[in-house]
């Protein structure tokens, strides 16, 4: 039975995208024919030859309730006709059998073989005939699948008793498919599914966010082992080159916008190539995190000493030699290349780090943005240091403080690292990183880096502290402090300082201070129960490795006003478009004018959000009514609380006046 019950609501797939995939045949053949009766009476005969192995539903069925996901009756439906007086009910002779749907824990009632359904009518004083226009309203399964629900239409004449020839039956239009634990069901209602116009949401914070962080992480490049030495060494090629201090500036400045193209067009290349909205995939896949957790974990070995990472010398090399044989415009550019070549092994990470959140967009303004703030920040201070060359005098030397910073990296790449296992972990279901086993070992690893940074941890390459500088205590007092703000999140408090990176609060298996307010992860399922008990809706669209949504539900969802008011006055919807988990059925929907295949949970909500709203970044917050249209314009990134209750508040009474 419960195969049956998967059969039923598998086949609604179909109808999140009627017009989009191609009908289904029936497995019924119909006929339509009247009986006469008396000169103004008779009986609206429908007969039904069904395939074997499958059926259609009775025409009487159980008291469902306000349970969702129930298959409609099977029924004649008649178009008024002056004159015509039709039955209220739908008949059958044949006698159903009756088979238990576990799932819905409802008896319901199977029609299979021929079947004939009959309603009667008679027509009104001085009527002499009529045209009895209409259809039927079916669905058909079998043990594994089924037709999404469909109509044979017919056309009758009562009087000479002619039938226009039997239609093929065609899919309804399309119904929204609920799901429970992304299995479809059955819904109550094409419109939520159905696209509406909003107002185009910005995300102009959230660009300006990713542009201040590439920038801040150039400038963080711009401190590491492999990017340090190079400064005197490019602005004294550029003193050398020319004698005319004004030449050299000029020069210096090109070289800036060299750096800052190369990256660019890494940033374009990559988007280009694979799709705003395919890079966004990969950074969320298995195979990148997990890819991408290892090669941070092998630079900070690298960093603490164990062996030296750097790309082959002789590509550097040769990019070195061309630009001092060169001339022009050329050798400038060479130069830059040579930068980014031999910076590679400790830009690398962070360039990487800084990617998946601009990928994330699924634009190509978010990977721009992204490359051209870090390119920004890396070449900025080359041409600070052509404009005014006595800054170099005040410069440290390479030395044993350098050593220091590759540590330090070592460790913070260690850290961020857990990030990119736990977007796997999460996407996938592996429950192998929860919420306690992240924070246990980011307390760990913050305390090895007070305890380094204090001396009383060394590598090979370290020299032992005769005493403590006052910078670096004060940086092992911050680690130490930070090790002890997480101990409480072991059992469960919220640490809004580390929500952008921590595994959501549901992945706690021991928790004291409470768990997270009800939240449905389908989205049709939570629009029936929202329907049910007259609720307004708020959907969330997020994202196992969106950032940004983890800091929203950490500094707005758990404050206490937003949570009263989610948990008394709205059903909270949250869907995350990079869920790995396989659908029942592959979807195939057609967007941008390409057909395409979904086989994830992630994808399906992912194109409803494309095409419901016509938007693809996260977090995006809609208010909806029960039919799916918006109660006011959405919202993005914004930590702005009072901003955000307003914005509930509005939702509810706009909700109360419709």
């Amino acid at each position: 039975m419960k195969r049956m019950t998967t059969a039923v609501i598998t086949a609604l797939i179909a109808l999140l995208v009627h017009g989009i995939a191609a009908a289904a045949p029936s497995h019924v053949e119909w006929s339509a024919r009247i009986e006469n009766k008396t000169a103004e009476k008779g009986t609206l005969i429908i007969t039904a030859n069904i395939e074997s192995g499958w059926h259609i539903y009775g025409v009487d069925m159980p008291d469902m309730g306000d349970e969702p996901g129930v298959p409609d009756a099977t029924s004649i439906e008649v178009e008024p006709a002056a004159g015509l007086v039709m039955t209220s009910v739908t008949t059958t002779d044949s006698k159903p059998t009756v088979h238990f749907d576990e799932f819905l824990n409802l008896n319901l009632p199977w029609l299979q073989g021929t079947v004939e359904l009959k309603r009667d009518f008679e027509l009104s004083d001085g009527v002499k005939g009529v045209n009895i226009k209409g259809y039927v309203k079916f669905m058909a399964c079998n043990d594994n699948s089924c037709t999404p629900p469909a109509k044979y239409e017919f056309s009758l004449d009562f009087g000479d008793m002619s039938a226009a020839p039997a239609e093929k039956a065609e899919p309804v239009a399309a119904t929204p498919t609920p799901q429970r634990d992304a299995t479809p069901a059955l819904s109550a209602t094409n419109a939520w599914w159905e696209p509406v116009s909003v107002e185009t949401s910005t995300t102009a914070q959230s660009y300006w966010s990713i542009l201040l962080f590439g920038f801040l992480g150039g400038l963080v490049a711009l401190m590491t082992p492999c990017v340090w030495p190079m400064i005197p060494m490019t602005v004294s090629f550029f003193l050398k080159k020319n004698k005319s201090r004004r030449r050299s500036i000029a020069d210096a400045v090109i070289y800036s916008a060299s750096i800052i193209i190369i990256f660019l067009v890494l940033g374009i290349l990559l988007t280009v190539i694979f799709g705003p909205g395919k890079l966004n995939e990969i950074a969320t896949g298995a195979v990148f995190n997990i890819i991408f957790f290892i090669l941070l974990v092998v630079f900070a070995i690298s960093f603490f000493g164990a062996f030296d990472l750097s790309l082959p010398s002789s590509w550097s090399t040769a990019i070195d030699n061309k630009a001092e044989n060169t001339t022009g415009l050329l050798s400038i550019f060479f130069m830059a290349f040579t930068l980014v070549l031999v910076s590679f092994s400790c830009t690398g990470p962070i360039i990487g780090t800084l990617l998946v959140e601009a990928f994330s967009q699924q634009n190509l303004l978010g990977p721009l943005l992204g490359m051209g703030g870090f390119a920004l920040g890396l070449a900025l201070p080359f041409g600070l240091f052509a404009f005014f060359p006595s800054m170099l005098k005040g410069l440290p030397h390479s030395g044993g403080w350098l050593n220091t910073v590759k540590v330090v990296l070592g460790f913070i790449e260690l850290i961020l690292s857990l990030k990119f296992l736990s977007v796997a972990d999460l996407a996938y279901g592996w429950r192998i990183l929860d919420r306690e086993v992240f924070i246990a070992l980011w307390i760990v690893l913050f305390v090895l880096l007070g305890m380094y940074l204090l001396g009383k941890l060394r590598f090979s390459h370290d020299s032992p502290m005769e005493h403590t500088p006052v910078g670096r205590f004060f940086l092992a007092l911050g680690s130490f402090a930070f090790a002890v703000y997480l101990v409480p999140g072991l059992w469960g408090a919220p640490l809004k300082a580390i929500s952008a990176f921590a595994p959501p609060l549901y992945t706690q298996d021991f928790n004291l201070y409470g768990g997270e307010f009800q939240k449905f992860h389908d989205y049709d399922e939570g629009m029936a129960y929202a329907a049910a008990h007259n609720k307004p809706v708020l959907v969330d669209f997020s994202g196992y490795a969106c950032v940004n949504c983890r800091k929203m539900e950490g500094a707005v969802f758990d404050t206490p006003t937003v949570r009263g008011i989610i948990e008394q006055d709205y059903v909270m919807i949250v869907l995350m478009v990079d869920d790995k988990k396989e659908l029942a059925e592959p979807m195939v929907v057609t967007e941008d004018g390409k057909t395409k295949t979904l086989t994830t949970v992630g994808e399906r909500w992912s194109y409803l959000q494309y095409h419901k709203f016509g938007i693809s970044s996260q977090p995006y917050y809609i208010l909806l009514d029960n039919e799916g249209k918006p109660l006011s314009a959405p919202r993005v990134y914004d930590e702005n609380v009072g901003a955000f209750t307003a914005w509930l508040e509005e939702g509810i009474e706009t909700y109360k006046q419709r």
